[in-house]
């Protein structure tokens, strides 16, 4: 949010709004940890662990919703104000859906989306808060409706990027601070589970026997290894990542050129903005 708004020549006007991305993060990560049942986060007890389910999902609510005092005290027009809570209002619906596409698909091990659902999903549920920081920073700044277009849609295909990459990551080295296979406990169906059923639609039910296995015993479950070993063997982990790459890349090139005006007011900002683009990849 603060690069794009530096980039586009609004300096530090964007700072103010941080919150209404960073509270609202950590509320979905609080949330989601609750409806997928984890154990940790961050290397820790996940909140509704260490605290009780109750104070989770009120702690959760209300990071959603305290960033709002942030908006209120912001220097800026009563226009811009509006836009940026109608912007805000828009992209927590759509996480929102996102996460109810996510849950359905869980808690069902045989149904399996496609790979266009699969995109709409972390469009929804990933890509929505990338796309919102890009957004509000370009707001932020002044930029006309075609540059808030593009920007929004670059960061938008980073995030989605991004979840590619975390679910190739949960598979091989693990994310830090999780533990390594808590998706298939959770029976989540990631791009290399999908692209595995594409080329081989009868191991739908080897699947799901080890989403079963691994939901009843955790991440010590045989079934979770035997799963990816059978992923990374048919090449369906290797061909998200590259999936996943291939979108990181796209946007950093973004960046680097169309979804910005020819000549911006900062390019140490735009440098700076690649740069953490690429981090991701």
């Amino acid at each position: 949010m603060t690069l794009v708004c530096e980039t586009l020549g609004g300096g530090e006007r964007a700072l103010p709004l941080t919150p209404l991305v960073e509270f609202a993060h950590n509320a979905s990560l609080i949330h989601d940890d609750i409806e997928d049942g984890a154990e940790e986060r961050r290397g820790a007890p996940a909140i509704h662990i260490a605290h009780g389910v109750d104070v989770a999902i009120n702690s959760g609510c209300f990071l959603y919703f305290l960033p709002l005092v942030c908006l209120d005290a912001w220097q800026a027009s009563a226009e811009l104000k509006i836009r940026v809570y109608q912007t805000w209002g828009e992209h927590l619906r759509r996480i929102h859906m996102g996460q109810a596409m996510d849950i359905s698909w869980h808690r069902n091990f045989s149904s399996i989306p496609t790979e266009a659902q699969y995109d709409l999903m972390c469009r929804l549920k990933t890509g929505v808060l990338a796309r919102l920081s890009a957004i509000l920073g370009a707001l932020a700044a002044g930029a006309d409706e075609g540059q808030l277009s593009r920007i929004g849609r670059v960061a938008e295909d980073l995030g989605v990027g991004f979840q590619i990459m975390d679910d190739v990551r949960n598979l091989t080295t693990g994310n830090p601070g999780k533990k390594r296979g808590d998706d298939i406990v959770e029976g989540k169906k990631s791009l290399p589970i999908i692209l595995y059923l594409q080329e081989k639609p009868l191991g739908v039910e080897f699947v799901t026997r080890c989403f079963s296995a691994a939901r009843a015993s955790g991440t010590s479950s045989v079934a979770v290894e035997e799963l990816i070993a059978e992923l990374g063997a048919s090449g369906a982990i290797e061909a998200a990542r590259v999936r996943g790459a291939a979108l990181v890349q796209g946007a950093v090139a973004s960046i680097r050129g169309d979804a910005f005006p020819e000549r911006v007011a900062d390019e140490n900002a735009r440098g700076l903005l690649s740069g953490l683009a690429e981090m991701i990849g």
